[in-house]
């Protein structure tokens, strides 16, 4: 699939790829989750709902430098458009971050009452890591393998900090549940 992917690079392309790429970068991730949390935190006054994104992707970059560590995969054979990071291939860190991120804030877009505001959201949130996957495999810095366990691993790690959340937001809200007020809950 590299191979095929890189004869059919266009300028246009390499651009668009570019910015998706972006969206995986550890500044990109590391950024939007503090905004995010940010927001999260003023909105709801829930601090650990805010802090479900950044358990996310703490989680992936632990498991991340632990696996490229152990596997040491080498990069595709083919042209590059990016500058390689001192990490080796397996897994992608772009795609497993962006993951990590994305679901969990897919996740925590679940509790939005708006109907069309939640799915629009969920949608948007799950479409930006399949982006950053594709565009790291275009740009030539990933097999397939590579974005697939990622994803696998970004999704993990999405799930453990919501299901941190919940499990905690369970033992403590019920309570609340009685009076009619779920904690987290926001339109």
């Amino acid at each position: 699939m590299n191979d095929e992917l890189a004869a059919d690079r266009t300028p246009g392309w390499n651009t668009v790829t570019l910015v998706w790429s972006h969206l995986g970068n550890t500044e990109t991730v590391i950024g939007v989750c503090l905004v995010v949390a940010g927001l999260l935190l003023w909105r709801t006054r829930d601090w650990r709902l805010a802090a479900v994104p950044a358990i996310a992707i703490a989680l992936q970059a632990v498991i991340f430098a632990t696996v490229s560590s152990l596997v040491g995969r080498d990069r595709p054979s083919v042209a590059k458009l990016d500058v390689s990071p001192p990490t080796t291939s397996y897994p992608s860190g772009h795609t497993g971050a962006s993951t990590a991120l994305y679901v969990a804030f897919a996740l925590v877009a679940l509790q939005v009452h708006r109907t069309w505001l939640r799915r629009l959201t969920v949608i948007a949130c799950l479409l930006v890591p399949l982006l950053v996957a594709f565009a790291r495999l275009y740009r030539g810095m990933h097999h397939v393998s590579d974005v697939g366990a990622a994803m696998v691993i970004g999704l993990g790690c999405a799930l453990l900090a919501h299901g941190w959340y919940r499990h905690r937001t369970r033992s403590t809200t019920s309570g609340t549940r009685a009076a009619g007020r779920v904690r987290g809950q926001y339109s």
